[in-house]
């Protein structure tokens, strides 16, 4: 195949790095962009700057922040004593989203995973255990561990239950099961079995 254009291929080579984006879609996006007004590319490039620039992790949740502390971590509508720990920062948006959960955040930043060559230390689990120290932070009273389904996430909840025992605090978990709309027939044994082991009174 001839090539077009260097700086078109390079712009498709960078846009097809990205998670979720082929080849295919990276060369849509890029003749999309082609075709945009030169002020609305810049703005966009300058978008892309000013999120390196500005964003860093909220010093006590490690979530994404511009402050030193998240909006999250300093509203006064949270419940203080309650942490539920994810991986990423995009977990945070997808609890945020079901307007149910009113405690804090913690952001682990990953998970353990032996065979990658992640270990406790390359994830933010020092910072986590920092929060329970009562002359810097409100006293937890609970953990939500909502990790995902994995077999590093297991091994990370296994861990931290360990890790936190001595603490004397009440470790939870998310409940999995079937998800509302499916049939039980599609569903995988493990998650049947998960969701009959999580059952509830009605």
């Amino acid at each position: 195949m001839i090539n077009i254009s260097d700086s078109l291929d390079s712009l498709i080579e960078e846009l097809s790095s990205l998670p979720s984006i082929g080849r295919k879609t990276a060369r849509r996006l890029a003749l999309f962009i082609i075709k945009q007004p030169r002020e609305k590319v810049e703005k966009l490039s300058q978008s892309l700057i000013n999120v390196k620039d500005k964003i860093k992790f909220c010093k006590v949740c490690c979530n994404i922040t511009e402050d030193d502390i998240c909006k999250i971590c300093l509203s006064d509508k949270r419940r203080k004593n309650i942490v539920c720990v994810v991986e990423d920062p995009q977990d945070v948006y997808a609890i945020e989203k079901t307007n149910e959960f009113d405690g804090l955040y913690h952001v682990l930043h990953g998970r353990i995973s032996p065979l990658d060559g992640i270990g406790p230390d390359d994830i933010k689990l020092r910072e986590l255990i920092e929060r329970f120290d009562e002359t810097k932070h409100e006293k937890i009273d609970e953990l939500i561990l909502a990790l995902n389904p994995t077999v590093e996430g297991e091994t990370t909840i296994l861990y931290l239950q360990r890790l936190l025992k001595p603490l004397n605090v009440k470790i939870s978990r998310i409940a999995r099961g079937v998800p509302i709309g499916s049939d039980l027939e599609l569903a995988d044994e493990v998650t049947l079995a998960k969701a009959i082991e999580n059952r509830v009174a009605i």
